[in-house]
Order: structure tokens, then C-alpha cells, then sequence
């Protein structure tokens, strides 16, 4: 485990860091969650595992393993998510929307898995942090190269608004950015 750690680029675990601090405190205490985009060891909800009633990771990276109140699953999006209707109170992507080539159709399925006034949680990189973004990974090396090359769009508060709440019906937008400008944080209510 510390030798993936070690080969992660520099900055990688300081942005993580950063996102989820920006998350945790919006997630009421024992909530189910499903994080969509978990990662390879969902770092995420092993750090909210004590406060929450359950949490639910999917990824194309991480292996399908129960921890107490954690399961992870091996998925990759094919157009629905493997959840039943009104499952979840919270649903995050934190750094995920932005590398999904149908953004509309699992937005879709997000909305299906939320129960009633559930919350989507969003963070994603913001259309100033490309040239950014590009130069840590390409000349400095201390971002994922891979990750960035994985980009297939970039966001500004109006286009979140007419992609979340005009072509998803989500409502209740609020929106922020952060780290300088350079990151979109984002929650919709169903």
C-alpha cells in the first residue's frame, strides 16, 4: 500500500485531501452514500466510514470487497448503475464527472438511485485549471499525466447549472469554487 502511495505523483494526495475536506461536513451523520468514482482504495469513504450508516463505492479501478459498513464494486458505467431506485440519501463524485464520456446518462442514473430530497455532491476541475492542470502533469510530472489526458471536459458554474439542473431536473443548486479558482464544488438535491 505505501509503495502505491509513494508512486503517486507529488501533488495528487494534497488535492484529494483538499476535495474531500470540502465534502465530508455536507453529508449528514448515518447516511447511506454511494461514491461513484470511488478509486482504487476509496480513500474517501473509509475517512467517512465511522460517521455514516453505509457507504457504497463503484469503480472501474477498485476491487469488490466488504468492510464493515463499506462495499466497493468492480463496474464499469454501461448506462445504469446496479442499484435499485431511491437507495441512496447522498451521491458523490468528487474528480470524476469531468473523465465520464456520457455525463448525461449517469446523471440520469444518479437522480433514479437518490431517494427524494437526496443530495449530489460534485467536485470537478474547473475551464481555467486546463492550462494548469496540464502543466503540473506534461513538464512538471507532479500530477497524474494519465488522469489529466483522461479529461474529456472542463466546467464553469453555468454550464453545471444547465447540465445538472436544466437537462437533469435537479434543483436547489449551489455551486462554489475553490483552490483558487481551479475547482468546481457542487450540490443539487433531487
Amino acid at each position: 500500500m505505501l509503495s502505491k502511495i509513494m508512486s503517486e505523483p507529488f501533488l495528487e494526495p494534497i488535492l484529494r485531501w483538499m476535495r474531500l475536506q470540502r465534502v465530508v461536513s455536507r453529508i449528514a451523520p448515518n447516511s447511506t452514500v454511494l461514491d461513484v468514482g470511488c478509486g482504487r482504495a476509496a480513500v474517501f469513504l473509509k475517512a467517512i466510514a465511522p460517521r455514516i450508516a453505509q457507504g457504497f463505492g463503484v469503480d472501474f479501478k477498485v476491487d469488490t470487497v466488504e468492510f464493515k459498513n463499506i462495499k466497493t464494486l468492480q463496474f464499469k458505467f454501461d448506462g445504469s448503475l446496479p442499484f435499485a431506485d431511491a437507495s441512496f440519501d447522498v451521491v458523490t463524485m468528487l474528480a470524476v464527472l469531468e473523465h465520464i464520456e456520457h455525463e448525461h446518462q449517469i446523471l440520469q442514473e444518479i437522480h433514479r438511485v437518490l431517494k427524494p430530497d437526496g443530495k449530489l455532491i460534485i467536485t470537478v476541475p474547473s475551464i481555467w485549471a486546463q492550462p494548469i492542470l496540464e502543466f503540473l502533469a506534461y513538464k512538471l510530472k507532479i500530477v497524474s499525466e494519465a488522469e489529466i489526458k483522461d479529461h474529456k471536459r472542463y466546467y464553469n458554474r453555468q454550464k453545471l447549472r444547465k447540465v445538472l439542473v436544466g437537462e437533469t431536473n435537479f434543483r436547489s443548486f449551489h455551486h462554489q469554487y475553490f483552490q483558487l479558482w481551479m475547482n468546481n464544488f457542487c450540490t443539487v438535491v433531487k
